[in-house]
């Protein structure tokens, strides 16, 4: 299986030369380089998969946080030096952390579980917190409000539900940052984007041994958040064994490390997260009642934003300075037309649905206003394929030679891989090569434009 393409930015050299042909081995294309600098200098050059740090390379800072901004949404794997390093490296927005003897083997079980999550589009919720808070103005947002408000300062499980794109990260991220336990770690679990043979591992941590790869101990999500909170997000998706570990965990705040025989205490605050009816599941032998209890002591509905149209115009203004500022257009706004244009619509994919079309009327705008022509320009079925040339029409028909001018009609599967093609070709000029912000504008995930340009021709 090929995992994908990784840069080392190594400190040291002097083993990178066996460590890139093992991974090769394993499916993983390796380029390295020994600094920070010379990395992010790399990133226009090729397609990463992820990013593996040594801090060490890092001779201008020695803030992670500061330095893993520098990839962008790229994930990084730290390499870390003890328990506490890796704490420190989540803490700092380090998508996992790798011993620093850096086995092949260990590298690619990890670099499998972060592209495992990154392809199921766990990179977060819509960002809609000012500071600790979300936005909002709707009396559905403020009844949420009030309740993550009453329920931070305590300790009980909370399970967030509603449909996807609607913020429940966020709902954890504002009860953690409201707890006494802010100042401790909070540690994400993707539990859907990461297959059930490494789920096990990534929750509770693996000893020496446990498995080929395994060269030594390595702490999980569940030790990573000691004294913090573990979110769980999209808990529906695991399946009964791991369900079984879960109920324990929650149940006697205990676990064990894969091939372990110590039992370990946990002290953190559970905080889980789904999409998906429980009920309906839990009917159908689906998912465990049990568990279902032990989760839902304290239930947070988010309602969709079609439930709350008050808090589209906020939203949409608010993400309008963000990506002004992201994409160099600091001055750049929402005109009133174009935010009641905004408002009409039903948003079926939620905040981050209109998080990521503001993103796009922000990168495609050619003047300092955004207006309502633009957002119904872009909220037309043909602004998905639409080139400044009418690629749609010159697919679709041609004139025939020899008929008089008469159209010959196109395959309709031609015609869409061409409009396909002209779509992403579109979208990867108006983000300057940057595949994230172009998978972005197209409405999809990362893994899904990665798929598309191999099968499109369009390069890796």
């Amino acid at each position: 299986m090929v995992l994908g393409a990784v840069l080392l930015v190594l400190a040291d050299s002097s083993r990178t030369s066996s460590l890139v042909t093992a991974l090769s081995d394993r499916g993983v294309t390796a380029r390295v380089e020994t600094s920070v600098a010379a990395a992010v200098c790399a990133l226009p050059e090729g397609s990463f998969d992820a990013i593996v740090l040594d801090p060490a390379a890092d001779g201008t800072s020695s803030d992670v946080a500061a330095t893993i901004r520098r990839f962008g949404e790229i994930p990084v794997i730290v390499v870390a030096d003890g328990a506490r390093s890796a704490v420190a490296a989540i803490r700092a927005g380090a998508a996992d952390f790798v011993d620093g003897c850096l086995e092949a083997a260990e590298l690619s079980h990890t670099l499998e579980a972060v592209l495992a999550a990154r392809a199921d589009g766990s990179s977060g919720e819509a960002e809609v917190l000012p500071s600790s808070g979300l936005v909002g103005e709707s009396k559905p947002m403020r009844q949420v409000l009030d309740v993550v408000r009453r329920v931070a300062a305590g300790s009980a499980t909370v399970l967030v539900r509603g449909e996807s794109g609607t913020g429940k990260e966020l709902i954890a991220r504002a009860l953690h940052a409201a707890s006494p336990r802010s100042a401790e770690p909070f540690v994400k679990v993707h539990c859907a984007g990461i297959p059930e043979s490494l789920l096990e591992s990534e929750l509770f941590g693996y000893e020496r041994g446990a498995f080929t790869g395994a060269v030594s101990r390595k702490p999980g999500r569940v030790e990573l958040a000691e004294g913090g909170t573990l979110f769980l997000d999209e808990i529906g998706d695991v399946s009964a064994a791991v369900q079984i570990k879960l109920l324990r965990l929650l149940q006697d705040r205990e676990y064990e490390r894969l091939g372990g025989t110590a039992t370990l205490r946990a002290n953190v605050r559970f905080v889980a997260a789904t999409h998906r009816d429980l009920e309906h599941m839990i009917r159908k032998g689906e998912f465990r009642e049990d568990l279902f209890y032990r989760l839902n002591v304290v239930p947070v509905w988010l309602p969709p934003l079609r439930a709350r149209r008050d808090d589209v115009a906020l939203l949409s203004r608010k993400f309008c300075e963000t990506f002004g500022r992201t994409h160099d257009k600091p001055k750049i706004m929402l005109s009133d037309a174009a935010v009641a244009a905004l408002s009409a619509e039903r948003w079926p994919g939620n905040v981050r649905q209109l998080q990521n079309f503001v993103e796009r009327l922000v990168v495609l705008s050619e003047g300092g206003t955004i207006e309502a022509s633009d957002v119904s320009r872009e909220l037309s079925p043909e602004a998905a394929f639409a080139t400044q040339h009418s690629m749609t029409a010159s697919v679709l028909e041609s004139p025939g030679e020899g008929t008089g001018g008469s159209s010959v009609v196109v395959p309709l599967d031609a015609a869409l891989r061409e409009a396909e093609r002209a779509a992403i070709q579109r979208a990867l000029r108006h983000a300057k090569g940057n595949r994230t912000l172009a998978a972005r504008l197209l409405g999809v995930g990362r893994a899904t434009l990665y798929k598309k340009l191999v099968e499109l021709g369009l390069g890796r």
